[in-house]
């Protein structure tokens, strides 16, 4: 606990929050474009197979594909249209994917369609079916599968839920707009998970830097949930919002070495997935578009929008207007997103922002790299405790099952820190990236284990 009294996890890092431009704008509606692109793999596990074919028509919202399997989640129709056609399409992968290319009428409008409503006291096995029909995946990022996250296994028991409105990525403040703007489907959704999860108590986590989010949870909160959810403020340091440092803040437990919160009785659930549960299950509907942060030091109009899921960068980009010198544009915060590899990929279910610099920053960012001075940054700001430097000289001998074994690479979940730190401006991340990559092709079964 800090000096404030406000609770946090160990160490961590404090970089420019860079949340002004866009914390106090309410959310708006984005157009659509004039050809929407929708992967059919915009989540962790199977893509979906497609359900429509070329030159149908198709109504917003309607399903144009179904899972394949457990690990995989429906595709709806983001806006009312015809499909040109089902093809592979460029994703942030580097990796083509299967897609529906669908050219909206002239005129559509944000109408949804109502679906068949799913309702607060179902049985858990039917919440389940009906957040995969939504296609709901986490929104933070991740985008792993909802209804799997939330299946707990008969062996484990969930005592604990808590809801993350964190937000510590600079730039990014859609989950800061979702909690001011959806209160009540923030709560809508809390029913739902708790309902499935079993759990006892929820803690709605938000950072100090979101008071008025805080205050306004607080104010709405109702009163069947008053005496099972508690909205808790914690300290402004990154990484504050990932999983494992909020279940070492909020409940004072450690996650074991490899495991997940489940591990200790606890479940984490994205504010905004928990928003768009409330939002869509009382009403049978899918997820056809997200909010979405747009800014950057060479954005003209930044915000935060709901923009309909496949719209291509590009388009996104010049309706908010740029500045003539674009360097790179990231898809999520500047610390744990990834650098959009081309204009023409399309917003999915995981962006929560579209964050773009230009060629000053990035001259600014721009930094000769020195051999390790064992200096031990890295070390104090690594949130579990791992040794950077060590895991940077295994990996220079390309020691990839040793960084595994020895260093307990598969804990790192790539946050940034050390290289943040780093005064050698080594790149630390990238290079687990590449061992992580190595281990998979090596052994993809024990990675996936």
């Amino acid at each position: 606990m800090d000096l404030l009294g406000l609770k946090t996890f160990r160490h961590g890092v404090h970089p420019p929050e860079a949340k002004d431009d866009t914390r106090a704008l309410p959310i708006r509606q984005f157009p659509f474009a004039p050809l929407l692109v929708v992967p059919l793999l915009q989540h962790i596990g199977a893509p979906a197979l497609p359900l429509v074919h070329d030159g149908q028509e198709v109504m917003r919202g309607a399903s144009i594909a179904r899972p394949d399997g457990r690990l995989s989640v429906a595709m709806h129709a983001p806006a009312s249209g015809v499909v040109r056609r089902v093809a592979l399409a460029p994703s942030i992968s580097g990796r083509m994917v299967p897609a529906v290319y669908l050219e909206p009428f002239p005129g559509s409008t944000q109408e949804v369609a109502e679906g068949a409503p799913c309702p607060l006291d179902a049985a858990p096995a039917v919440i389940l079916a009906a957040i995969q029909a939504a296609g709901i995946v986490g929104l933070g990022g991740a985008g792993f599968p909802t209804h799997v996250k939330l299946t707990v296994p008969p062996e484990k028991a969930v005592d604990a839920l808590i809801v993350n409105g964190v937000e510590c990525e600079p730039y990014l403040t859609t989950d800061h707009r979702v909690m001011l703007e959806q209160r009540d489907d923030v709560f809508t959704g809390l029913r739902y998970l708790l309902a499935v999860s079993g759990a006892r108590r929820a803690v709605i986590a938000v950072e100090a830097n979101k008071p008025d989010a805080a205050a306004h949870l607080r104010a709405g909160l109702p009163a069947d949930l008053a005496a099972t959810v508690a909205v808790e403020l914690l300290q402004v340091k990154y990484p504050q919002g990932a999983e494992k440092m909020l279940v070492t803040a909020l409940l004072d437990r450690e996650v074991p070495s490899g495991g997940l919160p489940l591990d200790v009785g606890a479940l984490c659930i994205n504010v905004a997935t928990t928003a768009e549960i409330g939002r869509l299950l009382p009403h049978g509907r899918g997820i056809v578009e997200r909010v979405v942060t747009v800014g950057g030091p060479a954005v003209q109009r930044p915000g935060n929008y709901r923009v309909p899921i496949g719209t291509p960068l590009r388009f996104l980009l010049d309706t908010v207007g740029l500045s003539g010198d674009v360097n790179r544009v990231f898809l999520g915060g500047p610390m744990m997103g990834q650098a959009a590899p081309s204009l023409d990929i399309a917003v999915t279910k995981g962006v929560s922002g579209v964050i773009a610099f230009t060629d000053h920053e990035a001259a600014r960012a721009t930094r000769r790299e020195y051999p390790c001075i064992r200096c031990g940054y890295c070390l104090d700001a690594c949130p579990i405790f791992l040794d950077p430097a060590a895991l940077h000289a295994l990996a220079r001998n390309e020691a990839y099952p040793r960084m595994a074994a020895e260093e307990h690479l598969l804990d790192c979940f790539e946050c940034g820190a050390c290289a943040f730190v780093c005064p050698a401006h080594l790149p630390l991340v990238q290079q687990f990236r590449v061992a992580k990559a190595a281990l998979r092709k090596a052994a993809p079964a024990a990675m996936a284990s």
